[in-house]
């Protein structure tokens, strides 16, 4: 279990160097004036994804370089979602850029989904995840997603569709194999129970 943390963190970072080298910087204010098509699901708190049913994800405070590689697997269909692969289709790696730079300065909504698991006995389970995602749920390095404070439901529909393999990423469904319905549960409230790092909190 530790070498398969370790190999992630390794692996993580060399991932972290590439992407840093190929993408441009980013520009906030031109990500402000394209993020009008996220709004309708990401700027609602609570919203809800239709089927099946689970939170919105919270994308305020996630980590530039992430908030890119998210879009990139949306657009080239590593990560299947009808919206999501409907408006990253037409994004160019700047506008790509200019959205996450736009996202990553805010904070996650205050407001907060219910929490279901149990966080004592998810945070017995973190320690295959912490080298990426960090022991609450802050990241080390800015190409891994800030679990902390995001919704336990949305947490939760992605490590299924990890195990599932509707999602595709072979550290991640490596990752979560022979983890229990409950055991998925639990690491969810944990992760959505913690508090983000280094981020203003707005409404």
């Amino acid at each position: 279990m530790k070498h398969q943390a370790l190999w992630a963190g390794i692996l993580g970072a060399a991932v972290l160097t590439m992407g840093q080298a190929a993408v441009a910087a980013g520009d906030p204010e031109a990500g402000k004036a394209k993020f009008y098509t996220c709004q309708g699901c990401h700027s609602i708190p609570g919203y809800t994804n239709a089927y099946p049913t689970y939170h919105v994800p919270k994308i305020g405070g996630q980590n530039e370089a992430y908030v890119i590689s998210a879009l990139k697997a949306y657009k080239d269909g590593s990560r299947t979602h009808g919206s999501m692969q409907g408006n990253a289709g037409s994004l160019s790696e700047q506008d790509m850029a200019d959205l996450a730079a736009y996202v990553a300065q805010f904070g996650s909504n205050k407001r907060s989904g219910p929490i279901t698991g149990d966080p004592v006995a998810g945070k017995a389970l973190t320690e295959k995840c912490a080298s990426c995602h960090g022991e609450d749920g802050n990241p080390p390095a800015p190409n891994f997603p800030r679990f902390a404070g995001q919704y336990e439901s949305y947490l939760i529909n992605s490590l299924l569709s990890y195990q599932s393999g509707k999602r595709k990423h072979p550290i991640m469904q490596a990752m979560v194999q022979g983890l229990s319905e409950e055991d998925i549960r639990n690491l969810a409230a944990y992760y959505a129970s913690q508090a983000g790092l280094g981020i203003v909190e707005r409404d």
